[in-house]
């Protein structure tokens, strides 16, 4: 059964913070907006959030998403040289093919250097030869990308292509999931989304005349423009209109942003900044719970031991408006008793925070220990108790 608890006395004195009565308003030209607090776990923003559109060259984040899970799985090598295959090439060369790495038929290029290529290029060719390299065919790439989305519970978004170009309404995405998508980028991979998402300019290619070496900005519209931006990806085609997904981080907290379906690039940067500023500035984290605290105890079925403790895995903080007052209504969420076996820093709790007309916020409690299963006679025991009302 779902077990809903009010935190005893003494954890509720430590989470006496405010809250607010109304969330702070704001308004956006962007036809579909979303704006997640990381730290928190709070929707601080969304309008229509959920409705499936083309994603663009914000699609690409999903074919960087793969190649850094084969990564950190050791299962493709940053050093490993790539050629570009010439069909490939006449594909995604030239004005007709949109945003460019300038790769060169017959070119080996590093996956390293691919993804630069991706993530502050916004190369179509660059996408398409790191799929033929990782899986063969771009089809077979996009078939990882797929099972990729499902896994991370994308339930609205599809894949056709590695690059977002327009596929006849193939590939679809929410704000929702995009948000979801960057998130799970962040945190997955810290050290390669630090590695390749804040690059301001990168170089690849020669021009035709006399050869001299071609650099690009990075069309992100945060960075250099709000402080602790640091990623994630631009899109444009006439058919999704100007769209972006970024994140950055302040004083430890880290907002996730989404616009979409608007009608110029300076549209994408006014609405983009605008909007983060109002994220950092119109609400405000407070702490909730330090990291390794524990917050009550929970029931074990059939475990050696009769109950097990429900800690913060990291900090816990509540986003609520700056300025706001009040108190909060907090809860620990489980399905409970809970089942024996239990790993240590398993996640078999949340923390759910009702903070005035806001949404719910809901943080994760893990086990504070390993909890095995009961052996022969704990579990006639265990029997008895349940038979006589003592457990």
């Amino acid at each position: 059964m779902t077990r809903q608890l009010l935190l005893a006395a003494a954890a509720a004195s430590v989470l006496a913070v405010p809250a607010p009565a109304a969330a702070p308003p704001f308004q956006t030209d962007a036809p579909v907006a979303y704006m997640k607090d990381l730290s928190s776990g709070a929707v601080l923003y969304a309008k229509d959030a959920d409705r499936r559109m083309p994603p663009a060259s914000m699609a690409k984040m999903m074919t960087v998403y793969v190649a850094f899970d084969l990564i950190k799985k050791g299962e493709l090598k940053l050093d490993q040289m790539i050629t570009v295959r010439p069909e490939t090439w006449r594909q995604w060369h030239g004005p007709q093919a949109g945003s460019t790495m300038f790769l060169s038929p017959g070119e080996q290029v590093s996956v390293q250097n691919l993804l630069h290529g991706i993530v502050t290029l916004s190369g179509n060719d660059a996408c398409v030869v790191l799929a033929e390299g990782i899986a063969g065919t771009e089809p077979a790439f996009v078939a990882l990308m797929n099972q990729r989305a499902k896994e991370l519970g994308l339930a609205n978004s599809n894949f056709g292509t590695s690059n977002g170009w327009p596929d006849n309404g193939a590939t679809y995405v929410t704000a929702h999931d995009l948000g979801e998508l960057a998130a799970r980028t962040i945190q997955d991979f810290p050290d390669l989304y630090k590695a390749f998402y804040s690059q301001k300019e990168f170089t690849w290619g020669k021009t035709m005349g006399n050869g001299s070496a071609i650099t690009q900005q990075n069309r992100d519209p945060l960075l250099g423009r709000v402080s602790g931006a640091d990623g994630l990806k631009t899109g444009h085609t006439e058919e999704a209109g100007y769209g972006f997904t970024g994140s950055a981080e302040q004083n430890g907290r880290r907002l996730v942003m989404v616009v979409a379906g608007l009608t110029s690039s300076n549209q994408r940067i006014e609405q983009s900044v605008a909007f983060m500023d109002w994220g950092f500035r119109a609400w405000k984290a407070v702490p909730l719970v330090a990291k390794g605290k524990k917050v009550q105890d929970a029931e074990v079925q059939l475990g050696d031991v009769r109950s097990v403790g429900l800690v913060a895995p990291r900090d816990l903080a509540v986003t609520v408006p700056a300025g706001a007052a009040g108190n909060m209504k907090v809860t620990v969420v489980y399905n409970g008793p809970i089942k024996a076996p239990i790993k240590a820093g398993q996640h078999i709790a949340d923390l759910v925070v009702q903070t005035g007309d806001t949404p719910p916020q809901m943080m994760p409690l893990v086990a504070d220990k390993a909890v095995e299963e009961a052996g022969f006679f704990d579990r006639i025991a265990a029997g008895f108790r349940w038979l006589f009302g003592l457990a």
